[in-house]
């Protein structure tokens, strides 16, 4: 609550503070009404500040400043400026899904596609946006592995996505056994969509790149899929 709201109550207002000659003095106290208009919603900010830094009830624009100063992976996730919440900055505006908190291998819970809430089964960008903020912390712990890219993907996309790569390994029990993997790193990211874009596989190529491990080529494919499970929960 960061602009002027009609009947919008001040939690301290200036007229019950003036001394006392002025509680009788309508002018006084009708001018000093105006400035409480004025600063009530300040207060109201400050009254619920803990609220604007938790994504599950900050306004959405300031969710997008959270995003920006986590280092939230959110590219093509876009909630718009028309999207619920985005005016007059109430907190509240949006719930995180319980599930994101929790650790996952690509195969878990998450928001679905980025593509847009178009698509069937696809959660608000609004959602995913929150949802994006709230497991940055848990990301960076992971970034640069599998599983740190998967999720990354699964949290835009709301599919887990097919990865190969050129690392493996394995065990032996004699020595000078063979080596596995692939001498040439390479890393390549398939994503099966039910109605894809080229706007899809930008996007996948971008969070790619800033998620893959580090200096590691790659390639990413986005290909139509008759059926593609979004996943809701772990």
């Amino acid at each position: 609550m960061r602009g002027s709201l009609d009947g919008l109550g001040s939690s301290a207002p200036i007229g019950a503070m003036l001394p006392a000659i002025f509680a009788d003095d309508d002018l006084a106290q009708r001018f000093v009404a105006g400035l409480d208009e004025v600063l009530a919603p300040f207060l109201v900010v400050l009254d619920n500040l803990d609220a604007y830094f938790d994504p599950a009830l900050a306004p959405l624009d300031f969710t997008r400043w959270l995003a920006d100063w986590v280092g939230a992976e959110t590219e093509g996730i876009d909630p718009g400026v028309d999207a619920p919440g985005a005016a007059g900055g109430g907190v509240g505006a949006g719930a995180v899904p319980a599930s994101t908190e929790a650790g996952g291998t690509g195969a878990g819970s998450g928001p679905a596609s980025a593509a847009g809430a178009g698509r069937a089964g696809a959660l608000p960008a609004e959602l995913r946006l929150r949802a994006a903020v709230a497991a940055a912390a848990r990301l960076h712990r992971v970034r640069g592995t599998r599983r740190g890219l998967s999720e990354a993907v699964r949290l835009v996309f709301g599919v887990p996505p097919e990865i190969r790569e050129s690392g493996a390994a394995a065990w032996h029990a004699r020595p000078l056994g063979p080596v596995p993997g692939d001498r040439r790193p390479h890393l390549h990211v398939t994503l099966r969509l039910p109605d894809p874009s080229p706007a899809d596989h930008h996007r996948l190529d971008t969070l790619v790149a800033a998620a893959r491990p580090a200096h590691m080529p790659y390639t990413v494919e986005v290909i139509a899929s008759a059926v593609a499970e979004r996943t809701t929960d772990r």
